[in-house]
């Protein structure tokens, strides 16, 4: 499979207004890891514009399951949102710091949870997306919808411990980035599947700046 097919190919039955959509996604995702990793508030207004784009061209394109997850990470969005706005001093920047162990625990608990919510929109899908014929249950799932359960799990963790500032929410952000390169070239998505792949190198930019600004802060 050559460049053509991965990233030309797909986009040959889109429209620009299509095209442009994806990429404005793209572009405010990106925005929105660049202030994270600032630990900049707006973090959360760019990263929910880019996750509203997502559901609008979702939904569009019939995949009501995906979109409904896309609902849920806006949701969370506006969690982090409210969170880092009661804990900045200046209303902009927050400090960050490791997590507890109780609040590993409490992440262990919402990654399960949410495996068990995304398995559970999965197996309604058929009847979500209105396929004619279809019959409720995971039969249709192949591995990339698999892994986006996974990721969408590992995603979750991520914002949650990120609207806690918490430094291990890169790691979460890196693991889950890395999967998602190869899983969004397979359904298609070349433009996002690129934005992945620098979401990867940012991630790990993040985690580096966010463990140095503790290091800083704790010797002042």
């Amino acid at each position: 499979m050559n460049l053509y097919d991965l990233f030309v190919k797909p986009y040959e039955s889109y429209n620009f207004f299509q095209i442009m959509l994806e990429a404005s996604g793209a572009i405010f995702g990106t925005l929105s890891v660049y202030f994270s990793i600032k630990k900049n508030i707006w973090v959360y207004p760019t990263g929910i514009i880019s996750t509203l784009i997502y559901v609008y061209i979702l939904f569009n394109f019939g995949l009501l399951g995906d979109c409904l997850i896309n609902v849920y990470y806006t949701i969370m969005s506006v969690y982090g949102w409210i969170l880092w706005s009661k804990n900045s001093k200046d209303h902009v920047h927050v400090d960050v710091t490791w997590a507890t162990r109780k609040e590993w625990i409490y992440a262990s608990i919402l990654f399960i949870v949410s495996l068990g919510l995304v398995t559970f929109i999965y197996y309604c899908k058929p009847y979500i997306d209105n396929l004619e014929g279809a019959y409720l249950g995971l039969y249709h799932l192949d591995w990339a919808n698999w892994l986006d359960i996974f990721t969408t799990s590992i995603f979750l963790v991520g914002m949650w411990f990120m609207a806690k500032q918490r430094i291990e929410n890169w790691i979460f952000w890196i693991i889950g980035d890395l999967i998602c390169i190869p899983m969004m070239i397979f359904k298609g998505l070349g433009i996002t599947s690129v934005q992945y792949l620098v979401f990867t190198i940012m991630a790990i930019l993040g985690y580096l700046n966010w463990k140095k600004s503790f290091k800083e802060k704790k010797v002042q």
